[in-house]
C-alpha cells in the first residue's frame, strides 16, 4: 500500500484567548526576578504541580488498536484544519460538507474521521547560543504543549545547537510521560552556533519509527541557521516528501542577529503547518496550548486519485468546507505531493 499524507498552508497567529492551564503569573515572576540565572531544573521542578494538575481528555477505553487507517491500494491521506474568519477552529463538521480537489478535478472520498487519534510528534528545541536568554522560555513552551496533546501520543525531543541529537535515552525512542521529557528538554545548555536544518533532518528520519498515522514536528528556534550539513532546499524537499506537519514557534530577543522568520514560515506552508510568532513571554504558552488542540481537532479525509498516471510530477490539492451556519471556512492542508513511480509502487505492496 502507497500512503502519501497531505496537508496545506499555515498562517500567523498572534492574538489568542487566555488560558487557564498553565500559571503565567509564576512564569513571569520567575522570569521578572532572577529567573534567567536560576537552573533550569529547578525552574521545571516548580513547574511540575502545575504540569500534573492539567485536565486531559482520555480517549475511549474501546479505542485501543484503532489509531492507524488501514486501506488497500493507493490512497492519498489528507488531515486538515477547518477555521472561521476569525481563525477560530471548526469543528463538528461531516464529510458532506467537504470537497476535494486534485488539479481541478473533484475527486471522490473515500474515508472520513474526525476523532481525535493520537499522533506521532518531534519537539525540537535550538539550544543555539542566540537563543540562550530565550531558553527557558522554550523549555516551559515545549511542556505547555506536550501537557495539552492527546495522552497516547508518541513523543520524542531533538535538541540541537552546532550539533543535533535526540533528547531521550537510546532505549527510549518515543514516550508518554511528561518526566522523561522534562529531563530530555532541560538536561542540554544553550550555546555554541545553530544547525536547525540538521536537527530537522533528525526530526523526519526519527519519525519513520513511530507508528502512529499522522506525523507532526513542532519546532521552536529563531529560525537562524549557521552550522548545518543539510542545505534550506535539500531540507524543504525532505519535508515535503515525507508528509509530515511542521509548527514553527519563533522566538526571538531584540539583539537577536541570527533571527530568521521567513525560514520558519516557510517550513510551515509548505507543510501544512503553521507559524507562530508570540509577541511575549506569556504568549508562547497559550500559542502551544492552541498548536495541540489544532492537531486534536483535524480532520483525516482520503481518496483515490482518479488520474492513474504515475511519476514524479507534482499534483495540487484544494479542500473545500462549507457550513450553512457559517460565512466563510477555510481549510490548511498540504498543497500538494509527488505520485510514486510505478516501481516504487510495487515495492511497497
Amino acid at each position: 500500500m502507497t500512503e502519501m499524507t497531505s496537508y496545506m498552508i499555515g498562517i500567523e497567529r498572534t492574538k489568542l484567548p487566555p488560558s487557564i492551564l498553565i500559571n503565567t503569573q509564576l512564569l513571569s515572576r520567575l522570569r521578572n526576578s532572577s529567573a534567567l540565572i536560576w537552573p533550569t531544573a529547578l525552574i521545571l521542578a516548580m513547574l511540575v504541580p502545575v504540569i500534573g494538575e492539567s485536565q486531559t481528555p482520555q480517549l475511549p477505553s474501546d479505542t485501543t488498536g484503532a489509531y492507524t487507517l488501514r486501506m488497500d491500494g493507493t490512497m492519498v491521506i489528507l488531515n486538515a484544519t477547518v477555521v472561521d474568519s476569525y481563525d477560530s477552529v471548526v469543528s463538528g463538521l461531516n464529510e458532506s460538507d467537504f470537497q476535494i480537489y486534485e488539479d481541478g478535478v473533484r475527486q471522490q472520498i473515500q474515508h472520513f474521521s474526525s476523532e481525535d487519534i493520537p499522533v506521532t510528534v518531534g519537539i525540537l528545541v535550538d539550544n543555539s547560543g542566540s537563543m540562550r536568554s530565550t531558553h527557558t522560555d522554550s523549555i516551559v513552551a515545549a511542556l505547555a504543549f506536550a501537557r495539552t496533546s492527546n495522552p497516547h501520543d508518541q513523543m520524542f525531543v531533538v535538541n540541537f545547537g552546532e550539533h543535533a541529537s535526540l533528547g531521550l535515552p537510546a532505549d527510549t525512542p518515543f514516550t508518554d510521560r511528561r518526566d522523561q521529557l522534562q529531563l530530555a528538554l532541560s538536561e542540554v545548555a544553550s550555546d555554541g552556533q545553530t544547525a536547525l536544518f540538521d536537527g530537522l533532518a533528525v526530526g523526519l528520519d526519527h519519525l519513520k519509527q513511530g507508528d502512529r498515522e499522522k506525523k507532526v514536528l513542532i519546532l521552536i528556534s529563531d529560525g537562524g541557521d549557521n552550522a548545518s550539513q543539510h542545505s534550506f532546499a535539500e531540507l524543504l524537499d525532505m519535508a515535503k516528501r515525507s508528509g509530515v506537519m511542521i509548527y514553527t514557534i519563533g522566538i526571538f530577543n531584540e539583539m537577536d542577529g541570527d533571527r530568521n522568520p521567513g525560514v520558519l514560515r516557510r517550513l510551515a506552508m509548505e507543510t501544512g503547518g503553521e507559524a507562530f510568532f508570540p509577541r511575549s513571554s506569556n504568549d508562547i504558552v497559550h500559542i502551544c496550548e492552541d498548536v495541540a488542540r489544532r492537531i486534536r481537532s483535524q480532520y483525516t479525509l482520503s481518496y483515490i486519485p482518479t488520474s492513474a498516471k504515475h511519476g514524479e510530477r507534482y499534483r495540487v490539492i484544494q479542500v473545500k468546507a462549507s457550513d450553512p451556519g457559517q460565512e466563510q471556512l477555510s481549510v490548511r492542508t498540504r498543497a500538494g505531493y509527488s505520485m510514486p513511480s510505478e516501481g516504487t509502487m510495487s515495492a511497497a505492496r
